[in-house]
């Protein structure tokens, strides 16, 4: 049985990071119908059957391309967004020692040690100087 699902998958898209982040959107409608047992129960289902014959679409598709660049859309996405979480965890951890400023032509995040007083601050990506308080 293994051997027959094996070559019926066989050049076809299989499961990717945004089947899964599909899925998990389709199971939180399921929740959501649950938790409303009114009218906006069948929009919620509608949105999970929805949801799931993309998932199954995507997943037995052949057109293996469109679905990378799919893939790879999602996860650029993605990883913009956890980066910006990342920062943010990283600032708040650091917020005792440095203070961080963001260059106003290019917007990296630049770090300065504390207690310094008015400081010229150089961008290390764009050279821009710009002055701040530390």
């Amino acid at each position: 049985m293994r051997e027959r699902i094996a070559r019926f998958m066989a050049g076809r898209n299989g499961n990717d990071r945004l089947n899964l982040f599909l899925l998990v959107i389709g199971i939180v409608f399921i929740i959501l119908g649950i938790i409303f047992k009114n009218k906006a129960a069948g929009i919620f289902n509608i949105l999970t059957l929805a949801v799931l014959v993309i998932v199954y679409i995507r997943m037995f598709s052949r057109n293996l391309g469109r679905r990378q660049v799919e893939n790879a859309k999602y996860m650029e996405i993605r990883e913009r967004i956890v980066s910006k979480f990342r920062l943010f965890r990283e600032e708040w951890t650091q917020r005792n020692e440095y203070k961080f400023f963001h260059c106003p032509s290019c917007r990296t995040a630049l770090r300065v040690p504390r207690g310094r007083g008015k400081i010229m601050i150089v961008c290390k990506k764009c050279g821009t100087r710009f002055e701040g308080r530390s």
